[in-house]
């Protein structure tokens, strides 16, 4: 499996990125033409494992706006934001707005760090499925969230991420000219990206938006 010589977290490029893009170009009408206009731009990677989850957490099903709001309260609470201060903030966590079902998420999170109920450590060195599997277990965090932190977190290569409706759209807009399209359709667009899902995902979310794609 293709990994990245960089720490996820530093705006560098990841390793696999420029092969990826010119086996994409080669094999994909589409991606030969949309790579071009974005030229230097790539996936930056974002945070610390425990920060990446608990903000992901945080903005789940609600505005951008309204995250980054309740994002401020929560680290004017946390400033360090590590699972021990989450853990000490306890019920306080409910005065940053969050909801009571999104806190007990973020200490639920915060229990399974604490207790080293996961294997952060060898995140980098585990399959993608078997860091997903990990994942899920936490309370409040899906296949989707899942994803997208392999995707900005670890940066790993080759992530479809099937529920997002960013992708499922940038694929409809590029190769079915704005017809809905369904989760086996995606997929059979995908295949001719292996292994480099991750990175046709990445350009068809640019294809849709200009701001750079963050997480």
């Amino acid at each position: 499996m293709a990994k990245t010589n960089q720490t996820a977290g530093q705006p560098t490029l990841p390793s696999y990125w420029d092969d990826a893009k010119a086996e994409l170009m080669k094999r994909d009408r589409i991606m030969r033409k949309l790579i071009p206009q974005f030229g230097n731009l790539h996936l930056v990677g974002r945070g610390e494992p425990f920060t990446t989850l608990a903000r992901s957490i945080i903005g789940q099903q609600i505005s951008i706006k309204a995250a980054e709001s309740v994002w401020g309260r929560f680290l004017e609470l946390c400033p360090k934001c590590t699972p021990a201060q989450v853990i000490k903030a306890g019920e306080g966590l409910s005065t940053c707005g969050l909801s009571k079902r999104k806190a007990e998420y973020i200490l639920d999170l915060a229990e399974h760090f604490k207790a080293k109920r996961l294997h952060v450590d060898k995140w980098t060195e585990m399959d993608d499925e078997d860091v997903i599997a990990e994942l899920v277990q936490i309370r409040g965090i899906g296949r989707w969230t899942a994803e997208m932190f392999l995707i900005f977190n670890l940066r790993r290569p080759n992530i479809l991420p099937l529920d997002d409706v960013g992708l499922l759209k940038g694929i409809s807009v590029n190769y079915f000219s704005g017809e809905p399209v369904s989760r086996s359709d995606a997929r059979e667009v995908a295949a001719n990206w292996e292994p480099w899902c991750t990175v046709a995902t990445w350009y068809l979310w640019r294809s849709l938006d200009p701001v750079p794609v963050e997480y």
